[in-house]
Order: structure tokens, then sequence, then C-alpha cells
């Protein structure tokens, strides 16, 4: 950064009113939470976003810090009077110790407003103050010249409102001009109109949107359309005003798309001139017979006509008519790729879907276009962009099931008992490392519920610490095509920044790298403690989940059997029996397993002062299968080779153990047996003596509580025992894994858990929205529940530097979505939030729809069949980074990934073959086979091409043609996402609607055009189509629209 030294020490010597807050601090850096030295008293300056460091107050500034990209951290206890900066370059952070807590909590709301950040929320506040003021004021002068019809009994003004479909867009037009007049006869005009509204209520202008650039032409027909959403306050008294510019340099053109409050007119500055302009009311276009209005555009002194516009309202199912020969275009022999699907939208416009969609989808941003077909007729196509609540319902979630599993697993290891000094030594560290992990995710819960605002966080925020778990600019793209002759059809892209750790950073490499290094590693502290492979640390985390879960069931299955016989119903005892059964013979079977017994003979080695014995009897497995009914013995399995084998020490007890709760079972069942055959008996005795008969089933029911009470309450005791045994050999198992690589193995599940809650975030929306598109496909239905789900994701990511790391995270994360498994259940309230439940590596995600809704599927899915996911990833970076990584870097690590997702998608697809008839497919208007496009897509990546775009519109149309949702990511989910997903969009209409072969490069300028929500929010560009230096490096396919890109 530049500055000038003479003049920022002139500012530092300003006298003292001049600052906006001075005083003395005690101040140092640090290095993580070390402190590199002790703090030394500093009086300090604050002027704007600069922090003035002296001596004293009347020395020389010996430190400037610059307050951006920066965040204060206040800690909130009633003695600590210290605050941090910390800055995302990653400099060491700057402690600053006042001398009271008021001075402290002064300095901690100057400083956190005095960056951009606080000044442009500042600003956003007193616009909404100005605004709710105008309203008032607006309302109070209405009132004097409404007539009192339209006063209601409140005194407030009343409007005409439109009406719509519900859930549609309440006003659409297109915009078309005729015999604009230039400056000089020989100017070639290139024009764009701006689109303004004057609301009735407040008489103040509002810039709206704008239309593309035509070029080259004095009568313009502009592709681009107008569209209001349905939340948005337009009425028929709304008059709209229409700017016509000529732009002179194209790159100077395009205006802000957003609702941006303005009362000027937009400068005409050297890139534009201002032509003329009209204002016409909603109502006159809403109600002319014609449903058009053709106005005159006059200068803006109102003297002078320099042309007539067109106006035409639009509805999506209708269509119009129009010539098109004097539309301009330079596209000729253009290149696109090959993307295509089919979906029919059949009752999505009905209103019992709409509440369900709407709790998910809000803020939509649309788009209106109208594109010529190749026969010369016009289809009309709404793009929509749309934010999720997801992106912070799923994150909170989830933190909030972590919290729970690691507050039971630290419960899990203080009740193993007494231990040896080694190994309570161990225990006490690993404990305190894991409550500290417990807290950092405690205060992030807390500070997520804090949040307000945005439901998605844009990539300047990627760095912020309590904002790591949710992901970034997640998106549902949306593209409703209308055509003439084909039915409507609908094209969804969820689009989301890569998932990965962006807080914790790349400088080692992401989790790919991580994991494959934590585990060559922790291989060799075999000496510290015993080492267990993954695959056996898995097991013992499903064993502790299937005990949490089974022993409260057999408990209530129990109690339910007791039930039924204090009340003697023999069928609701046999119901109660046969479930206890099931259940028991689950919760036996959970524990045969070699590792539980080879985890009991470790833990009884490290208690203090074991003692071995050797067992009396061999062990004979023949009697042992006799005592325990529908169980075979467990298989002998080699055991660990890290644990020492103690030829004394008595196994046969936890066989023992573990086969009384098999006898315990086994003796309820008989007495159960005997009972009914009793009343049996007892039953056919008083149909020859009623008298007998009655007075014995007056002590029946007390007869069978009693006897059966004791040997269930011996059942509930063994299985008291075996769970007990259990679960410490398994938190043993699971204390080997936290003390073999502590802090790595915590902060590894940290970095894994944030990526993981990213991914979950998009691929809950993904699979929501995709069961709304799909609920009238009923072979979409079955596939579901017979085959499972493809999710294809589309990486856009380089191998180089940072980029690699953010892949590897990537990578590793949708890998983990594998073991995600989605249910879908009627919603008994309004809530229709999905619901998440489960633990780490085995989560369920119920997924709620309204009663109407639910019927419409089939029977396995209404019943609580698990649906499987399928998630593969495809990546090829194509920015300059890929050109560095391709020229001297290495690209092996995309290669691989591209390899085994490869045979992820194979074996989806093998299965699909053979569960799923062909007819359930969706029908394209060019048929390909999938055979031929996955070996196509195998020959591309086994090419190693450079920059090999071919392989992700390969991927994508399987997807598209196997049923699948689709993402599209990058870093950021902006400027790569959005030249891939307008290109796959454009080549959508041109191979399944006929788009006409010269209009592809102009559809495809109008569709850049679209902004992505952080710019739509955050007023960050003046023009939102893709610039020329952001697409450096990219293939031609990719790059801005004027490129040869037809014939690809």
């Amino acid at each position: 950064m530049r500055f000038n030294a003479k003049d920022l020490a002139l500012l530092a010597k300003r006298p003292s009113g001049c600052f906006d807050k001075e005083g003395k601090l005690k101040i140092c850096r640090l290095v993580g939470d070390e402190k590199l030295i002790e703090p030394r008293e500093r009086w300090c300056r604050l002027k704007g976003n600069l922090l003035f460091l002296m001596k004293n107050k009347s020395s020389e500034a010996s430190e400037v810090v610059i307050l951006e990209r920066c965040w204060v951290v206040e800690f909130r206890s009633k003695t600590d009077v210290s605050i941090i900066l910390k800055f995302q370059s990653g400099e060491p952070d700057l402690y600053l110790e006042a001398a009271s807590k008021p001075d402290c909590e002064a300095w901690a709301v100057a400083l956190g407003e005095a960056n951009s950040e606080g000044l442009r929320n500042k600003i956003q506040q007193l616009r909404r103050l100005i605004m709710e003021i105008k309203e008032e004021r607006a309302s109070d002068e209405a009132r004097q010249f409404l007539p009192s019809s339209q006063v209601d009994s409140l005194g407030e003004p009343q409007f005409t409102s439109i009406q719509r479909i519900a859930n549609e867009p309440k006003l659409e037009f297109s915009l078309a001009c005729k015999g604009l007049v230039a400056a000089t006869r020989d100017r070639k005009l290139n024009t764009f109109i701006q689109v303004s509204v004057v609301h009735p209520a407040e008489h103040i202008l509002t810039r709206y949107s704008s239309t593309e650039i035509v070029e080259g032409t004095r009568d313009p027909l502009f592709l681009t359309g107008v569209t209001f959403p349905p939340e948005y306050p337009i009425y028929e008294e709304t008059k709209i005003k229409l700017t016509v510019y000529d732009v002179k340099d194209k790159s100077q053109g395009t205006v802000r798309t957003s609702v941006l409050p303005d009362h000027k007119e937009p400068r005409a500055d050297v890139g534009r001139s201002f032509l003329g302009c009209t204002t016409f009311r909603v109502g006159d276009l809403v109600k002319s017979k014609e449903q058009q209005l053709t106005l005159t555009l006059r200068t803006s002194d109102g003297g002078k006509t320099v042309g007539t516009i067109e106006v035409n309202l639009v509805k999506m199912g209708e269509f119009e008519d129009g010539e098109m020969g004097h539309i301009t275009t330079d596209a000729q022999d253009q290149k696109c790729a090959l993307v295509r699907e089919c979906t029919t939208p059949e009752g999505l416009s009905g209103k019992d879907n709409l509440p369900s969609l709407n709790a998910v989808l809000k803020n939509p941003i649309c788009k209106l276009y109208r594109f010529p077909t190749s026969d010369n007729k016009w289809m009309r196509i709404r793009e929509q962009m749309a934010e999720t609540t997801l992106s912070f319902h799923v994150p909170k979630e989830l933190i909030n099931l972590h919290i729970k599993e690691d507050m039971r697993r630290n419960q899990e290891l203080k009740d193993l008992g007494e231990l040896a000094p080694h190994w309570d030594n161990m225990r006490k560290s690993v404990i305190a490392h894991c409550d500290q992990m417990l807290s950092m995710y405690q205060d992030t819960l807390a500070e997520l519920g804090k949040h307000t605002g945005s439901s998605f966080k844009s990539s300047c925020s990627k760095g912020e610490k309590t904002l790591e778990f949710i992901p970034i600019n997640l998106h549902l793209q949306r593209m409703h095509v209308h055509s003439p002759r084909l039915k409507d059809a609908l094209y969804d892209v969820i689009t989301v920044g890569a998932p990965a750790a962006h807080f914790q950073g790349f400088k080692n490499g992401g989790l790919r790298k991580l994991l494959s290094k934590f585990e060559a590693e922790r291989r060799n502290t075999g000496y510290q403690c015993i080492y267990y492979s993954p695959e056996n640390t898995a097991k013992a985390k499903e064993v502790l989940s299937n005990i949490n879960h089974l022993q409260p069931l057999i408990s209530s299955h129990a109690d339910l059997l007791l039930n039924s016989a204090s009340q003697h119903s023999p069928d609701s005892l046999k119901n109660s029996l046969k479930m206890l059964s099931e259940k028991t013979e689950l919760f036996v079977h959970a524990f045969k397993d070699q590792l539980v017994r080879s985890a009991l003979l470790a833990l009884y080695t490290a208690r203090p002062g074991c003692v071995i014995k050797k067992p009396a009897v061999p062990r004979n497995s023949a009697e042992e299968g006799d005592d325990l009914k529908h169980q075979d013995h467990p298989s002998q399995i080699k055991r660990q080779d890290s644990i020492p084998h103690h030829s004394e020490y008595d196994e046969e007890e936890w066989d023992r153990v573990w086969a009384n709760v098999g006898k315990s079972l086994n003796c309820v069942i008989a007495m159960v047996d005997r009972l009914l055959e009793k009343d049996s008996s007892k039953i056919k005795e008083g149909e020859n003596d009623p008298s007998a008969a009655d007075c014995k089933v007056l002590h029946a029911g007390g007869d069978w509580y009693e006897q059966l009470y004791p040997l269930v309450i011996t059942l509930k005791d063994c299985m008291g025992e075996v769970v007990t045994r259990a679960k410490q050999s398994m938190a043993f198992v699971l204390l080997q894994e936290l003390a073999c690589g502590l802090p790595q193995c915590l902060m590894l599940t940290l970095r894994r858990d944030i990526v993981f809650s990213q991914a979950l975030a998009g691929l809950v929306c993904g699979f929501i929205i995709k069961l709304h598109t799909s609920l009238h496909d009923q072979g979409f239905l079955q596939q579901l529940h017979t085959v499972g789900l493809l999710v294809q994701y589309e990486g856009l990511l380089s191998t180089y530097s940072e980029e690699a790391g953010m892949l590897e995270d990537m990578a590793v994360g949708i890998s983990d979505l594998q073991k995600v498994m989605f249910k879908v259940i009627e919603a008994k309230s309004e809530d229709f939030l999905p619901i998440i439940t489960g633990r780490r590596e085995h989560y369920v995600i119920e997924v709620q729809l309204p009663a109407k809704m639910f019927e419409l599927l089939p029977q396995e899915i209404k019943e609580g069949k698990l649906l499987r996911m399928y998630p593969v990833l495809f990546n090829v970076g194509i920015n300059e980074q890929q050109t560095l990584a391709e020229r001297f870097g290495d690209t092996t690590l995309q290669e691989n990934i591209n390899q085994e997702n490869l045979e992820l998608l194979k074996e989806y697809y093998n299965l699909f073959t053979e569960k799923m008839p062909p007819d359930c497919l969706p029908h394209f208007q060019e048929q390909n086979d999938l055979k031929g496009l996955l070996e196509n897509l195998h020959q591309n990546i086994q090419a190693k091409r450079r920059k090999n775009v071919e392989i992700m519109w390969l991927a994508a149309t399987i997807c598209r043609k196997l049923n699948g949702v689709r993402f599209t990511c990058c870093k950021s989910a902006k400027d790569r996402t959005s030249m891939s997903v307008t290109l796959e969009q454009c080549s959508i209409l041109r191979d399944e609607h006929q788009l006409h072969k010269d209009f592809f490069i102009r559809a495809l300028d109008c569709m850049r055009r679209m902004p992505h929500r952080e710019c739509t929010e955050e007023c960050q560009m003046q023009k939102v189509c893709i610039q020329h230096d952001t697409t450096d490096g990219f293939p031609k396919v990719l790059q801005t629209s004027r490129r040869d890109i037809w014939k690809s």
C-alpha cells in the first residue's frame, strides 16, 4: 500500500479535538495466544480507519495500524479490560489493554466502527432512517390529495393491487424502441434502457433495473425484460420511468441492476449520453386492450421527440408474434457445450407446495428474457436466483448435534473408572482438550444464534471465524423456459463456494493431505498408546451409538411386556414379546465383534494392580451356541498387533456376561409361552364349567405379572452389565484415538466438521428442491427409493497454491456426504424446515412435507425408508492459476479425484440399470446413450488434456439424464461459477428449445448481466457484466461472450 509518511505524521500531531478517540492503552503483538513482549503503554489516537500509536501525547507516531479487513474480539468478563484486533491477512494480532472496563468497552465500539464496513453499516442505517421519515411524510401528504374513498378508517392511503397467480411475479413487460434520433446522422446507436420506479406513497424515484445494450441500430428490440417479484410493493397507481441512453464506451454502459434509492438522474459521463425518457402508470399498461403501450420519448426539457418506445405486458403462458429482422447480431460460427435436460414442472404452480418451499427459499431475484427460436418464434425465459434459509439452519443444527455428541463422549471417558497413572494422565489431558473444543463449538453456536440480516454468507466473510461453518454464496439458480412448441421446463443448478476451512487456511494443505499425514504419524505412536485403525475406531463409535439407541428401546418394550401381563392381554403380550425379542437380538449381535473383546483386555491391563486369571475350563463354542438361541458364536478374528496377549486373562468372563442376555431373553420367552399355554387350557375348561373359569380369570392377571417380573428384571440387569462393560471398552478405544494425536486429532475433527457442514447445507437444499420439482414424476420417485439420488458437483478450482488445499477439503467433504441418509416425513406443524438426527459419519435428514404433498409419495417413502445419496465430484481448473499448475506444478490431485469419482458414477449407473426400467429416464431432444457418454467421460479423464472442460459437460449431461442434482462450485461461487452456469443455460436453450444459432452470443450476453446475490446485496459493483480481466486464462468456451464458442 502506498502512503505519504509526511501527511500521516502531520495528521498524528493535530489537536485533540480532531480525533474520533484518543487515550492511553497497553499494547503488544500476539502470535497464537502468546505475547511476543510484555504490553507497553502507548498514547493511541483514532482517526477514521487509522490508529496512531505514540510513546506519549507529544511524540511522533511510532506506528500506524490500518483498521481494514480486521475485527475486534472483546472479552465479556467483568474483570477483563483487554481487547484483541485480528487481521484477515494473517499478521500477528494486536493486544490492547485499557485502564478500566468502561474505557475498554468504549475503545471496542470505536475500533469496531472505524473500518469501511462499519461506515457502510452506518450509511445503511441512516438510509433506512431517512426512508422511514420520508414514508411518514409521504403518507401525510398523500392524505391531502387522495379522494376520501381511497382512505381507510385509519386514515392510511389505499392503492389498487395487481392480481397475479400466487408465487408468480406481480408484473413483467418487455421493451423495444423505434426511430431513435442520434446526435449526428452517421452515429450508430448503442442503446440501453434504465428502468426507475416512482412509488405512489413516496413520490421518490428509485432505480430498479436496466436492459442489455443493443449495438448498431436505431430500432433496438431488447431481449431482457423487466420483472417485479411477488413481494414487491407495486400498484396500479405506481409510475415507471424509462430512460434511454446511448453508450459510447460499452464498458461504461451497464448500470446497477439492484434496487437502489436515488433521487437524482444517473450522471451522463463520457461513457454514455442521455437520449430521452418517458413515464407511464402501471394501471394503464395492465388495463390496456392490447396490453401494450406505445410511448413517445422526449428530451429532458420535454420539448424534442427522439423516438418511441413500446411496452408489452408479458404473461409466461402466452405467446407473442414479432418481426425479428431488425435485431442485430455479430455472432457467427459460435461454439457451445452439450448440456441437456427436460423436466416438466407439473403441479409446481399449485398452492399446496408453496409454504414448504418458501420455508427454504427467500429473497428471489428474477430476470425476464425473450429469445427467438430457429423457426422464428419467441420463447420466454424467466431466470431466478434465490437465497436459502438452510445456509444457517443446517450448520446450527449440526453444531448442536456435535455439542451433544462431544458431551456424551467426555462423560464416557470420565466413566472409564480407575486407571493406572499413565492412562489416567492421558485421560485428563484428552478431556481438557475436548472441553476446550466443546467450548469453542458452544461459542460458535451462540454467535450464529445472534446473526441477523442476510441468509447467506458472502465471499468477503469467508475468513470470519464465527461464520466458518456457513457455506459461501449458497443459492438456487433456476431457469423456467416457456417454448411455443414444447412443454414448459425447469432447469435448476445449486451454486455455492467450495466447502473449505478458509479461516484455518491452507498452508499445510487440505483435509485429503492432512488426514493421510495424520494417519501415518499416528501409526508410529504405539509406544505411548494403543493404535487402532480408522475402521476399528469407526466400529467403536457405531457400537456406542447402537448401545445408546437400543438400550432405552429394550427397556421400553420390557415395560410394555409387563403392562400387557398385568392387563392379561394375550395378543398384546405376544406383540410386546416379539418387539422385545427383535431389539434384544439386535443388541446382542451389536457386540459380536472381536474389537469389544480385545478392547476389554486392553482396558483390563490399564487398571491399577490388575490380576490375570487363567480360564479353568477351555472354551466350548458348541455349548455356548446351545445357550444362545438364534445366535452364532463370534468368529475368531486376529487380535490387534499392538495389544499384548495375556494368556492368563479370563476371556470367558465377557462371553458369560454377553451370553447371559440371550439366556435371560430365552427365559422370558419360555415363561410367556407357558403362560399363554395355561391360558388357552383355562379357556377350554371354562367352556365346560363357566363359574370356575371366572374365578380363575380374576387372579390370572396378577399371576402373569408376578411370574414375569423377576425374569424381566434379570434381563435388564444382564443388559446393564453388558452396557457398562461395552461402553467402557469402546470409550477406551476412543481414548487411544484422541491421545495418539493431540491436539491435531481434534483440530482435524473441527476442520472436517466445518467442511461437512458447508457441504451438507448445499445437499439438503438441492434434495428439497429436487423433491418439490419432481413430486409428480413417478419414475423419479421410484428411482429415489430403489436406487438413490445422484448428486453431481462441478468444481472449477485450480490445483495451484491455496486452491489446491480448498480442493482437498472439498473432496473429503463431498465424500463424507455418502454417509448421509434422507427420510421424508409428514409435517405436523407449519414449520417445514428439515430435522437432522444422528452422529458424525451417520446423519439422517428428515424432510417435512405438507399432508397433501406427502400423499403423492410412494408407499415405501411414506413408510420411512431411508434414501441414499451418491455424491460425485469432477473438477477442472480453468483460470490462470491452473495454467501455472499445468506448466510448472502438479495436476495429480485433480486427476485422482476425477478418476475416483468416475468409478463411483459407474457404480451408480450399474445399480440404476439393474433395478430401474429405461423408460423412467427423462426425455431429451437430442438422445445420447448413457453408456456411450460414460465411455466418453472415461476417455477424456484418461487423456489428461489441459483445461479439458469436456469433462464438466459430459458429467453434467450424465447427471441430468440420471435425474440427478447439479452443483457448480468455485472459490466464492461468483465469476467462474456464473460463467459456467450461464453457458450451460444457453446450451440448454440451443439444444433443447431450438434457440436461434445467430442469437446464442446475445443470449449469453444478457444472462451474464444477471448479478450474483453478493453484488446485489452489497452494491459492490457498478456494473455486473463479467470483466475481461477476470477471465484471463479461461478456456475459450468460458471466456467473455465476444469469443468464437459455437463449434465446441
